[in-house]
Order: C-alpha cells, then structure tokens, then sequence
C-alpha cells in the first residue's frame, strides 16, 4: 500500500471507530443505535470499495503508461540500433573500397 491509500485508510477507520463511539454514548434506544451503526457501517463500506475502485484504476493508468513508455523506448532504440549498424556498415564498404585502391 503506498502512503496515501494508508491514509486514506486511516482516515477511514476512525471516522468509523468515532461514529460508532458516538453512538453507542447517544441517548438513543438500542435498536436506534444498531440502526445507525449499520448505516454508517454500509455508508464507510462504500467509500472504502470506492477508495479500492480509485486505487485499482490508478494502478491500471499508470501500468499502461509505463507500457506505452517502454514500446516507445523500445522503438526508438531499435531505430537507433539500425541507424549505427548502418553507418557502421557504410564505413566498413568505404574503408574496405579504399584499401582495394591502393
């Protein structure tokens, strides 16, 4: 996990851990209270799966620009490679047509 999703995280677990602190501390009947609990419960859930959503889309985006990078470097290295195999070819003929002269 990378430091902002344990905050995240962090932040997330006591929202949780004070609303239902706060709850159980309220002068509300117990079914009240459970009714509460159980909302707030379902309500951190869905943000905690929408965190987790963020996350693995985040993920997905930078593992396909990481990718893309690596094609695009890749290509240009392999240009690269024939450019020099070529000149090095180029000045092999002329050195070798040169010494056929003499």
């Amino acid at each position: 996990m990378k430091g902002t999703s344990k905050i995240l995280l962090g932040v997330i677990t006591a929202a949780a851990a004070g609303a239902v602190i706060g709850m159980l501390f309220a002068p509300d009947k117990g079914n009240e209270i459970r009714s509460k609990v159980k909302k707030t419960a379902n309500e951190l859930a869905d943000e905690l799966l929408n965190a987790i959503r963020r996350g693995k889309s985040q993920y997905q985006d930078a593992k396909d620009e990481v990718r893309n990078k690596a094609y695009e470097l890749k290509g240009k290295a392999q240009q690269k490679f024939e450019d020099v195999a070529e000149e090095a070819d180029d000045q092999y003929n002329a050195t070798k047509k040169k010494l056929q002269v003499s």
